[in-house]
């Protein structure tokens, strides 16, 4: 505890969102291009995956697992009243997560078992040092935040295996989407209309968001059956109905978070909109077995919209908050978001001519890594610096959830 208390090294290591949100968005603006060149049979790709099988799992296990990653490690000591994981820890576990990204794209020449054993690795020792950090802080209820995680593990290894085996990661490719959207609509659903309700508590306002309950509840059940249905049989009407149910109880779920109020901040009204990307989704994917939406459109609006809009604004805002700056987007910021948004639209689109006569999939990718790019610009400096204001406090008395959320601290 005392090296924890006592850390003088790099900024960078001094907290968990910072390696893994850096390295996050510096790889989102850098794999979708690659990705690109590689589809278009202008850049070589010597992993063992096939191409397209690449390019999900690392947005899922190679983006996605350092976002959540970032997330936990600054969320676990405010729950556990603990300091932080930091310095030399922090700096191997990214490094981990920067071989994993090296195996996968090829470049560390292993056969298939020994990718696995380098990808997995990374979330298998997120999984213990998170579940150490609670038990060691006896902050048992916030145990159960490792069984998401631990899916998410689960997912990436299956991943892994069907490609071995079956030649394409087909199902696991679902799952892994499914999970990350599943921690959208748990996390999202806490800390939404918790910002929402704090935002309009200072400005006076009446009508407050309404708090979780009995439909938040059968809501996420919804979903979670739903997203289940959609991995195991994706193209099954009873699927697609069950998509378009679960997509009308989310947007229902949103319209009670009084959105339109947040229009003034953009910082926080990012936050609804990425939300709206989970029914969003969920209603595309529902209209595929009818022939209403093609299938890649429908999985990008759940993967450009839903976890890269909700993983930019999460990443913006704690950013923001804990490296002291004013939780206010600005124009570069914002910019970044809507840029986001316009990847999605652009996508949908598909191989249509879109602009100068390029096809919605080569706007989206341009898009996207053009509002990532901003992200870097604008917050990387941040996540490199000492944090300006008063000093955080660390290793203060755990709360509970909904006081974490209240501070923004969630």
């Amino acid at each position: 505890m005392a090296a924890r208390t006592n850390y003088t090294g790099p900024v960078l290591f001094s907290f968990g969102f910072r390696p893994f949100f850096l390295g996050a968005c510096v790889f989102a603006v850098l794999a979708i291009p690659a990705w690109l060149l590689i589809w278009r049979g202008n850049l070589e790709y010597s992993g063992v995956m096939l191409p397209t099988d690449w390019h999900i799992h690392e947005m899922i296990f190679g983006y996605g697992a350092a976002v959540v990653a970032g997330f936990l490690f600054t969320a676990v000591p405010n729950w556990t009243g603990r300091m932080p994981a930091r310095g030399m820890p922090l700096a191997l576990l990214s490094g981990l997560w920067l071989l994993g990204r090296l195996a996968a794209a090829g470049w560390l020449g292993l056969p298939a078992l020994g990718v696995m054993a380098v990808d997995c690795a990374f979330l298998a020792a997120v999984i213990a040092m998170i579940a150490r950090e609670i038990i060691a802080g006896e902050n048992w209820r916030n145990l159960k935040v490792l069984v998401p995680v631990t899916l998410l593990g689960i997912a990436n290894a299956c991943f892994h295996i069907e490609a071995m085996t079956e030649g394409a990661a087909d199902l696991s490719r679902r799952l892994g989407i499914a999970v990350l959207i599943f921690l959208i609509m748990l996390i999202g659903g806490r800390i939404i209309p918790s910002f929402t309700r704090n935002w309009l508590a200072k400005r006076g306002a009446g009508k407050m968001p309404v708090p979780f309950g009995r439909f938040d509840a059968v809501t996420l059940v919804f979903g979670a059956a739903a997203l289940l249905a959609w991995t195991a049989a994706p193209w099954a009407a009873a699927t697609g109905v069950l998509l378009l149910a679960a997509g009308l109880l989310h947007t229902v779920r949103l319209a009670r978070w009084r959105s339109l109020a947040t229009l003034p901040d953009p910082l926080l009204l990012m936050l609804h909109l990425a939300y709206a990307m989970v029914p969003a989704g969920l209603i595309a994917a529902g209209g595929v077995p009818f022939g209403l939406m093609e299938p890649p459109a429908a999985v990008h609006v759940l993967g450009i919209g839903a976890i890269g809009g909700m993983t930019l604004a999460v990443m913006m805002r704690a950013t923001m908050g804990h490296s002291g700056r004013p939780l206010e987007a600005g124009p570069a910021l914002t910019l970044a978001f809507m840029l986001l948004l316009g990847a999605v639209a652009a996508r949908v689109a598909g191989g249509t001519s879109l602009v100068a006569g390029l096809d919605g999939i080569t706007v989206s990718a341009g898009l996207w890594t053009a509002g990532f790019a901003l992200m870097v610009l604008k917050a990387g400096p941040w996540l490199v610096t000492r944090r300006i204001g008063p000093k955080k406090v660390s290793g203060k008395p755990a709360q509970p959830p909904a006081q974490q959320a209240a501070a923004g601290q969630a």
